[in-house]
């Protein structure tokens, strides 16, 4: 039995606990933690309910230092139309209408993400326009796409590099990853680097490196 369109707020509210992430203290969040039901949930109780493992409940490296670089540099946002993609709990897109975007859109191929985030913009008063649906390949109408902890596999880098570079012709383009194996091997601009808390569940460590990056004016030939 899949969790159901009407039920899916109550399960998020049911499963999590509202928390800030350790580098964005500013924005309350609707996140798992070691004492709510989703952080022990097994696989198999995800799959006999019709959950994709919960990325959405977790301020995840990418996610965290995008929303600091936004809020510490709203000038870089301010009266922008944003796009978050693979938004998880739609920090970024927070964070983004917080420092001034004209509009800020959240996208994912999970439901209970959006879900998340639109709980998690109420909770913090802002609004956040939900974007359903796999956009790679896609032209994005936005003036700023911002993308965190994409590259954690082959399969999932080698698909969406090469849009996000075509993407970088259209509009600005911000990648931000923790230090993942697949990470574009390309001279790309560095905006910020910095350590961000995590934890040893989640990653086995407990701080990772975490860069966001500027593809502007890269190529996909380059």
């Amino acid at each position: 039995m899949s969790v159901r369109l009407q039920d899916r707020a109550a399960f998020i509210r049911e499963n999590t606990a509202v928390e800030t992430a350790s580098l964005v203290p500013e924005i309350p969040l609707h996140l798992a933690t070691d004492i709510t039901p989703i952080w022990q949930a097994s696989e198999a109780f995800l799959e006999a309910h019709g959950i994709e493992p919960p990325f959405w409940a977790f301020a995840w490296p990418g996610s965290q230092l995008i929303a600091r670089y936004i809020l510490d540099n709203p000038q870089r946002v301010e009266g922008k139309r944003v796009l978050d993609v693979a938004c998880g709990c739609g920090l970024a897109a927070i964070a983004a209408v917080k420092a001034g975007a004209s509009i800020a859109e959240a996208n994912d191929i999970d439901p209970m993400a959006l879900e998340a985030t639109a709980l998690n913009a109420t909770l913090n008063a802002v609004t956040v326009v939900l974007c359903p649906g796999d956009l790679v390949g896609s032209k994005p109408d936005c003036d700023l796409l911002v993308i965190g902890d994409v590259c954690y596999n082959e399969a999932m880098a080698a698909r969406i590099m090469p849009w996000l570079l075509e993407c970088a012709r259209h509009c600005e383009v911000w990648l931000c990853d923790p230090g993942r194996h697949y990470a574009p091997k390309l001279d790309l601009d560095i905006l910020i680097q910095q350590n961000v808390q995590t934890t040893q569940e989640l990653e086995s460590t407990d701080q990772r490196t975490t860069t966001l990056f500027s593809l502007r004016g890269i190529s996909a030939q380059d």
